[in-house]
Order: structure tokens, then sequence, then C-alpha cells
């Protein structure tokens, strides 16, 4: 089979390959195989270090082995001896394969390294050592012309990086970075790099007047995150949004426990598309922000995407902001809750307010993916006017408060979803929760269906729950514990009927864990 594949013209099998970009254990055996598979795995597997950076020795030893004969020299010539050299010329230029790169990454990487490689001999000026090879280390990387997306935040050693001459800082196209770097750096980046599509930006109390510059130096800013904790603020580099306001079509705003933030200067992106509104403030149900008022009454004409995947706004406010701009809203994610200071997020236990969930229904009715979180059996009910009002609606995440309520899920979803309806997410869920007979009549329903589809159902485990459980049954003896056994024996008969359904194509299914909100959105767009 394999000598098979390997025939094939190499943009077919490269081709074929992608499809395990993220399967990582093929990838590996892939690299065993012949050159031709190594190579083609090992470009995907370099595209962003962060996937391979957490094999210390193994990456350290490849990118030193990797360094241009200029750098070794330099190295050496400073008296820094690594205690085991790669020896072998490396198959390929690694570097060249890498698209995105965190600086911060590597220099955390050669600083645990190194503190483990230097003899006692080479202690003195250590810090210039670890400086001198992360910076020889990072201007290879910077070099290659393949570069895309560069990350820049925070750097355990020196600041004053120079390499904003070099190929790979033109081609950016992604930058993401903290307002506290020196205003050289930004500078230097600011005189070659003006294409920049997306810009990240952590917010420190100091804000570059060079940072600035770069903003308003673009040509393309389709995409802009500005994150800003207690005491910080995004104030001062809002006069540099004004040359793309036209051009910016996504916009992600994110604070921590800081309400006094400005955002009528939003209503200047009158092409806006995606707007996330990621805001938390410990102890309270909304966010308290003035400026929401002022922006409420602001027409998106293209908007199709809200986030707001913590706290929301003031639900009068944000119903407001639905009657003017839900028409053309296609995906829609909306969560309330009350931060802890503890647990990040926690939800609000009445759930979404059941009129912000009928504004949904009523003013967005072009909405094709839906997440909500439902939490009583009252606001289970609007559900019905969700599907009966949005009738494009093929996706919707629910996230699960209660264990008795996926019947009343399942039966909604069956009997009023339209034509178009394909996948049910259960956030916050676990198979045991869901009751056998309830399963069985909702997959008994689908199947009559006409006409037939194909539907996916996907349960995201909250993880930290399931642990907990974990360490309840360790304490309490199993044999006595009659739940304990109803709920493995629920579970077992779920996997059952759901593999029964698999095998008429009635159904797909899988169960994932929640991860981090960032790699979760999959389930939110």
């Amino acid at each position: 089979m394999t000598c098979k594949l390997t025939t094939l013209p190499f943009d077919c099998l490269h081709e074929i390959i992608e499809y395990f970009e993220k399967d990582r254990i093929t990838l590996h055996s892939c690299l065993l195989v012949n050159r031709l598979l190594c190579e083609i795995s090992v470009k995907i597997l370099w595209r962003d270090i962060k996937d391979i950076i957490s094999f210390k020795t193994s990456f350290f030893n490849t990118i030193i082995a990797c360094l241009p004969n200029e750098s070794k020299e330099l190295i050496y010539n400073n008296e820094i001896f690594i205690s085991k050299p790669t020896l072998q010329s490396p198959l390929f230029n690694y570097a060249k394969f890498c698209k995105k790169l965190s600086i911060t990454d590597i220099s955390k990487i050669i600083n645990y390294m190194l503190g483990n490689e230097l003899t006692i001999n080479q202690i003195i000026n250590i810090e210039d050592k670890k400086y001198l090879i992360t910076n020889e280390v990072i201007k290879m990387f910077m070099n290659q012309a393949s570069l895309k997306i560069l990350t820049y935040c925070y750097c355990p050693l020196k600041n004053n990086y120079s390499f904003s001459c070099l190929p790979g800082i033109r081609n950016l196209s992604e930058f993401q970075c903290n307002s506290n770097l020196s205003s050289d750096f930004f500078h230097q980046l600011s005189q070659i790099c003006h294409n920049l599509q997306s810009i990240s930006i952590s917010f420190e109390n100091d804000i570059s007047n060079k940072l600035k510059e770069l903003i308003s130096l673009q040509n393309n800013l389709k995409s802009l995150t500005l994150r800003v904790r207690s005491g910080t603020s995004w104030k001062k580099i809002i006069p540099s949004l004004t040359k793309n306001s036209n051009k910016l079509t996504k916009l992600h705003l994110h604070s921590e426990n800081n309400d006094n933030l400005p955002l009528s200067f939003i209503s200047l992106f009158t092409n806006l598309q995606e707007f996330k509104f990621s805001f938390l403030s410990y102890f309270v149900s909304y966010i308290n922000i003035k400026d929401f008022e002022k922006l409420q009454h602001i027409n998106f004409p293209k908007l199709q995407t809200l986030k707001i995947p913590y706290q929301c706004p003031k639900p009068e406010y944000l119903m407001k902001f639905l009657e003017i701009n839900g028409k053309n809203l296609k995906r829609v994610y909306i969560c309330e809750g009350i931060c802890d200071g503890i647990f990040n997020t926690v939800l609000n236990p009445k759930g979404l307010n059941k009129n912000l969930i009928l504004s949904i229904a009523n003013f967005c009715p072009n909405l094709e993916r839906l997440s909500v979180r439902i939490n009583s059996g009252e606001s289970y009910n609007t559900l019905e006017t969700i599907f009966n009002n949005c009738q494009y609606l093929e996706f919707i995440s629910v996230w699960c408060g209660k264990k008795d309520m996926t019947g009343i899920l399942f039966d909604i979803v069956a009997t009023y979803s339209s034509k178009y309806f394909r996948e049910l997410v259960l956030y916050n869920s676990n198979l045991y929760l869901i009751n056998s007979k309830d399963l069985e009549l909702f997959l008994i329903s689908w199947k009559n269906r006409k006409p037939k589809k194909l539907l996916t159902l996907v349960i995201i485990r909250n993880t930290t729950i399931d642990e907990y459980e974990e360490y309840k049954g360790n304490i309490i003896n199993d044999e006595n514990n009659e739940d304990s056994h109803d709920e493995l024996s629920n579970r077992d008969q779920n996997l059952k009927i759901i593999e029964e359904y698999k095998k008429l194509d009635i159904i797909k299914f899988r169960i994932e864990n929640i991860k981090e909100e960032e790699e979760s959105e999959y389930y939110f767009y």
C-alpha cells in the first residue's frame, strides 16, 4: 500500500498527507517510510513550532544544527560550548518550513536548555550567552520567506533583538505582541512591514508611540484583537485605527475586570463582519460599560458573527443591538456568566435571559449557527421559537445545565428543527447524563425524518467535573454506590444505541473534552 501511495504525483501525495495535519501519531510514522513522505511530514510538523517545542532536547539540538556557519562560529568564539552537539548535518533546512514563530517560546526553550547544558566555567555572563544564542536562532527563522505569523509577547531575556531587515518580517501577515516592547523594535518593524492583515495586542501600562505608528502604516489590516487587564486601556491607540476603519472586518475585544473602557470607536468599523466581546468582571452578572449603551444603536450592515463567550452587557442593550443588527447575523454565541475571580467564569444559575433568547429568535431570522446556555425548562421552551423563526439553522450548541433537560432538548430538535439542521452539540455534558429512552426515541424520530439527513451529535465533556466525580468514586465504596452503577449502565446502553444508529448512517457521534476557550471556538461559530 505504501509503495502504491508513493508513486503518486508529489502534489497529490502532499494533499493526502495534509489530511493528517492534526494527527501527530500518523505524521510521525510517515517520517520513517522514505525521504519523500518524511519531507512532506516535516513540512507540516514544523509549520508551527509550538507543536514540536515540547520535545525540548530534540528541538534544541535540531535548531542548533541548522544554524548557519557564521552563527556557529559566533557562538564558539564567545566560548559557548554545548555539551552534546549534534554532529550529523540535518536532513532538511527545518527553519524554512516554519510559518508561525513565537519568540517567547524560542527564548524559553533556550533559557531552559542552556541552564542544563552550560558547564560551571560558562556560568559567567550566562544571560549574555543565552541572549546571543537566542538572537542567532531567531535570525535564522526570520531569514525565511515562509514566515507568516510572529508572536512576540514576553521574553525572559533581553528585548532588543534586531532582525527587522530580514525577509521573514517583510512577508508577515499576522503579528501578536505586548504593548511594552521596545520602541526601537516597533520602529524597525514599521519601516518594512506594511501588509499585516491581523494584529493582536496585549496592553501593559506602557504603550510605545512606535506601536501606534506601526498600526497606522498598515495598508490592509482586516483583523484586530485588543486585550486589557485592570489598570490598562486601549484608549491611546484609537487614533491609529482610523486609516483602516473601512477595511477592518474582524474585531475581538478582551477585558478582565476593567469596565472603564471606550467602545464608541467601534462605530468607525462600518464593514465589520465579526465582533467578539470577551469581558470578565468579578462577581457581577452583567458588564456595566456605559459606552455599550451608545453602541447598541449603531448599525453594522455587514455583521455576520457575534460572539460573547463570557459576561454580557446589560440585556436591554444587547437586545437593542440585535434588533438593529440581527437580520444579517449568521453565527451567534452568547453565554451569560458571573466571574468569581477563582475559576474565571461561573455561569449564571438562571441561564441565559429568556427575553434575550427570544430576541435572537425574533431578530435573527437568517441564523445558521447558534450557541447558548439554557438552564431551565421554561428557557428550553424558547428554543421552539428559535427553530420556528430561524429556518436556516444548521447547528446549535446548548450548554446543558441540568441532568433532566436533555430529553426536552431532543424532543424540541426532533419536532421543530428545519430541513437544514445537521449538528447538535451538548456542551458541559456527559454520556451517562443522557436518559437512554430519550436518546433512542430521538434517534427513531430522526430516522423517520423526510428528507433524510445525517445528524452529527457531539458531547463536550467538562473534564474538571469528570475528575471530581472520579475522585469521589475512589472514596465511596462502589459496591454500595447504586448511582455509580446506574450511571455506568446508562452510559453503556447509550453507546450501544449510538453504535446501532451509526451503522444505519443516521448519526455521526463523538465525545470531546472542554478545551481552552480560544481552542474550542469550533463549537461556537
